[in-house]
């Protein structure tokens, strides 16, 4: 896991002055029409912090709310990336997440991704920040949304509990691929408690061995053993699971990759990969993006995003 801007395209900016970023703020939103560019260029040319900083001095100079009158004075795919941008990422989290749980239905896939691929801090702070907003925690709301084994699962993500050692023993990680074989491909029926409790609480570089191992043991990849085994929403958890742990930046260059397929856009999946990863891993996401499907992933959104939006997203991404 990296400190946010070492791996992130988004940096803090060197002599940042807040009151200039102010008063450029509020002539792109106060002037007649929107000066996109001003927009985009403060939003992805400052670190998180800064631009919370920018954002109390814009409120007290103003006395209104810079998220606000983002959404305000633009509209659309722009104004969900922008005000995303202009948001903690622990508050965009949360907010995805309660999107994700309040919609008919829940939104499987969000859930999946966000409880997947974030740290045990990441999952602290976006509770924080839900229970703040919503005066519950994820895992209270949770607990009547999900059931079953999945349920159960994405629960124990929700915790934000997983171990977090670095030291990896090879004969621990032996012993928990051979549990996963004996509790699936071993076995008549499947085990699923077993490769809940492995993969939902063991330490990242732990479980990279026990993969390592699982292979050794059963001549099959550990995600191939589970799509075999498990069904449904659980088999998608854990298999983004043992994708972040292979790779968070490959798991996120597939998703980008998927959300810009085919013949419409899914800007929502587009917006939200590139605004939670951009002060993260947004380098070594276009470096696997690159290597996963042989193009560059700012020619990718230059080709498949047009307008503002498009150019927010290629601010973001950066050349490669």
């Amino acid at each position: 896991s990296f400190t946010p801007g070492e791996r992130g395209t988004i940096e803090a900016k060197a002599n940042i002055n807040v009151s200039e970023d102010v008063a450029a703020l509020r002539k792109a939103i106060e002037g007649i029409g929107t000066t996109d560019k001003t927009l985009i260029d403060i939003l992805t040319h400052r670190s998180s912090s800064q631009k919370q900083a920018v954002s109390k001095a814009y409120e007290e100079t103003t006395k209104r709310i810079l998220v606000n009158d983002l959404k305000g004075d633009t509209q659309g795919s722009l104004e969900d990336l922008l005000v995303a941008l202009a948001r903690p990422p622990a508050v965009n989290d949360a907010k995805w997440l309660n999107k994700a749980i309040k919609g008919a239905g829940t939104d499987i896939n969000i859930l999946i991704e966000i409880l997947a691929s974030r740290t045990n801090k990441q999952i602290k702070e976006l509770s924080a920040a839900y229970a703040e907003k919503t005066k519950k925690t994820p895992m209270q709301k949770l607990k009547t949304e999900v059931s079953g084994d999945f349920g159960k699962a994405i629960l124990l993500l929700a915790e934000g509990a997983r171990d977090e050692s670095t030291n990896v023993n090879a004969d621990k990680a032996r012993e928990d691929a051979k549990a996963l074989y004996h509790a699936g491909e071993k076995k008549l029926g499947t085990d699923e408690s077993k490769f809940i409790e492995i993969l939902c609480k063991r330490s990242i570089p732990h479980l990279r061995q026990t993969i390592l191992e699982y292979k050794n043991i059963s001549g099959k990849t550990l995600q191939k053993s589970i799509e075999k085994e498990i069904s449904g929403d659980l088999e998608e958890l854990l298999v983004a699971i043992v994708k972040c742990v292979m790779s968070t930046p490959a798991y996120f260059a597939e998703k980008l990759y998927k959300s810009m397929k085919g013949a419409g856009t899914d800007e929502t999946t587009l917006t939200r990969v590139m605004v939670s990863r951009g002060e993260v891993d947004m380098l070594d996401i276009r470096a696997e993006f690159k290597k996963l499907y042989q193009r560059s992933l700012y020619k990718e959104i230059s080709s498949d995003v047009s307008g503002s939006y498009g150019d927010c997203l290629k601010m973001i991404c950066g050349e490669d």
